[in-house]
């Protein structure tokens, strides 16, 4: 199913940020996308993904951060992504017509929306794509707090090799939050969801999680 781009400039605060409005004919939800902390709304990984929930008749809206719009390397402060979140989400439900758009993000964005979700943006749920329950090799700076008091449907898609997520802290983390969070495992797959051995590209890898978020979403619609 073939979708058509519209690219968007996005106000937060006193600056504007990148967005790109992806629609299928008649789109069943839209997801709006955030990128991780070390690649930008172009990645490779988030237009393979993007593309592919395209393809299954999601519409999409991928957004900047500030600080990747402005070419810096250390991620805003949760104000300020929270603010962006806000923002973008705003934009998606201005340009579609599919209810409450969900907000999806890799790693540090979803992080974020799921702060912005806590602190009150309304969304009809969340995806994380490797969620940073922790730093690499501290799994004693557990990052969840805020996770207990969400009740929007939540899917965790996690690698099953990702440093960022201990396998039983992160179980314990979904089983305390309720039957409203799915933890989802990729098999072999890191952070970035890349599995030893298996040769394929980001966009290719981003395509592949697609499929578990656009049955998630039929089914918690």
């Amino acid at each position: 199913m073939s979708a058509s781009e519209t690219d968007l400039r996005i106000p937060v605060g006193e600056v504007m940020v990148s967005g790109a409005y992806a629609r299928p004919e008649s789109p069943s939800a839209t997801v709006v996308v955030a990128h991780g902390a070390g690649a930008g709304m172009e990645h490779p990984f988030l237009r393979g993904f993007t593309d592919a929930l395209n393809s299954l008749g999601l519409a999409t809206l991928r957004f900047n951060f500030p600080y990747r719009e402005a070419g810096r390397k250390f991620p805003d402060r949760p104000p300020v992504a929270i603010a962006t979140w806000r923002a973008a989400m705003g934009a998606a439900a201005e340009h579609g017509d599919t209810g409450t758009p969900w907000a999806a993000g890799k790693s540090f964005g979803g992080r974020m929306a799921s702060m912005a979700v806590a602190e009150g943006m309304e969304a009809a749920g969340l995806v994380y794509l490797g969620y940073p329950l922790h730093p690499p090799g501290k799994p004693d700076k557990v990052r969840d707090e805020h996770l207990y008091g969400i009740t929007s449907p939540m899917l965790f898609l996690q690698g099953s090799r990702d440093t960022f997520a201990t396998p039983g802290i992160l179980e314990d983390v979904v089983r305390r939050i309720g039957p409203s969070a799915v933890l989802q495992w990729v098999e072999g797959g890191d952070h970035s969801f890349a599995v030893a051995g298996a040769k394929r590209s980001a966009a290719e890898v981003g395509a592949s999680l697609a499929e578990p978020v656009a049955g998630f979403i039929r089914t918690s619609s």
